[in-house]
């Protein structure tokens, strides 16, 4: 029996996975967790074969936490699940040694499937995902481009993000344009729409 750990913050996906798993002879869902900061210290008490991990979770992200959990309990395999197949996304999966990666809309028995193969050591990754993720590289931006970046995305004005980030409005909008000069973009919504489908941000 494969003991699965299922980190998920959407309650009805969240209840549709594990019903779903239900259904699979070989497969049991030991612990359920909707929050990235209870990953590990769920895992360390249920001691999971897999655990199946969402990156975009509160408090801590996905792959953060699925890092930490590699560390602190080495037998238990991970695998991402999740919407979001941006390349940035796989790059640190893969960064951080995680063993599969699948979309949320793939097939319940395509999941089942990775399940089993994650279980057992192989690595799990949607071949479209991981040549898209070479497709786009590394990020270009700075780590403070990507976090003015961010702020912008999130509607601050340069002067909220000024004040925020302890810079100058004219500091801010320099980051704004070198961003939006690495991007290839043709204004700062353009840069951010680029930076997030590519997961860099």
């Amino acid at each position: 029996m494969i003991r699965v750990l299922l980190a998920e913050d959407m309650h009805m996906i969240r209840a549709a996975l594990t019903a779903l798993l239900g259904l699979e002879s070989d497969i049991d869902v030991v612990a359920e967790v909707t929050r990235g900061d209870e990953i590990v210290p769920r895992a360390m008490e249920v001691r999971p074969d897999v655990a199946i991990v969402d990156i975009d979770l509160p408090v801590v992200d996905g792959i953060t936490a699925a890092a930490e959990l590699r560390e602190r309990l080495p037998s238990c395999r991970i695998l991402v699940l999740t919407a979001m197949g941006q390349p940035g996304h796989v790059r640190r999966a893969l960064a951080a040694g995680i063993e599969a990666f699948l979309v949320k809309d793939a097939p319940g028995d395509r999941l089942a499937d990775a399940i089993r193969r994650t279980a057992a050591g192989l690595r799990v990754l949607d071949a479209e995902l991981v040549s898209s993720a070479m497709e786009y590289g590394e990020s270009p931006l700075t780590p403070r481009e990507s976090t003015v970046l961010r702020e912008a995305a999130e509607g601050a004005s340069a002067e909220d993000i000024a004040s925020r980030l302890h810079l100058s409005p004219g500091t801010v909008r320099n980051y704004l344009t070198g961003a939006i000069t690495k991007t290839g973009a043709r204004n700062k919504i353009d840069a951010i729409r680029i930076a997030e489908d590519a997961g860099w941000l």
